[in-house]
């Protein structure tokens, strides 16, 4: 599914900037900050439309966000576009990437009545396949 398409189907009107951040986080093979995807945009958007547009797309649950801290946030495509379960992030403490592990299903907890669950994150911290690598020298 395209940009254009997914605006569509969200009913939503379709900016150049909107498309712009859906084409980023959909082309990535990892979740990406709002400056990494800033970085990769074509064409100069001021801060309001940029962030204005950002809350438009978490809000309608085009992409989501993955909070690693208080100061770090990475965002990648919502379940709803990916058509994947809820899953389990994992974050690499040596390069500072996000991937998300489709393989693993969020666990769903029983709550006591009274409660609802709107959402359930999972965040795996470690070192990935890439940089627990052994260097040859």
């Amino acid at each position: 599914m395209d940009p254009v398409e997914i605006l569509n189907r969200h009913n939503l009107k379709r900016t150049s900037c909107r498309e712009g951040i859906i084409g980023v986080v959909l082309k990535a093979n990892q979740a990406l900050s709002e400056n990494e995807i800033r970085n990769r945009l074509t064409g100069n958007y001021d801060r309001t439309t940029f962030y204005r547009s950002f809350k438009t797309l978490v809000q309608h649950k085009i992409i989501h966000k993955i909070v690693i801290d208080n100061q770090l946030v990475k965002y990648a495509p919502d379940n709803s576009i990916t058509h994947n379960f809820e899953h389990a992030h994992f974050y690499c403490n040596e390069c500072h990437s996000v991937v998300c592990m489709d393989d693993i299903p969020v666990q769903k907890y029983v709550l006591p009545n009274g409660y609802s669950n709107d959402e359930t994150e999972v965040l795996i911290k470690g070192t990935c396949g890439i940089c627990s690598k052994p260097e040859i020298k």
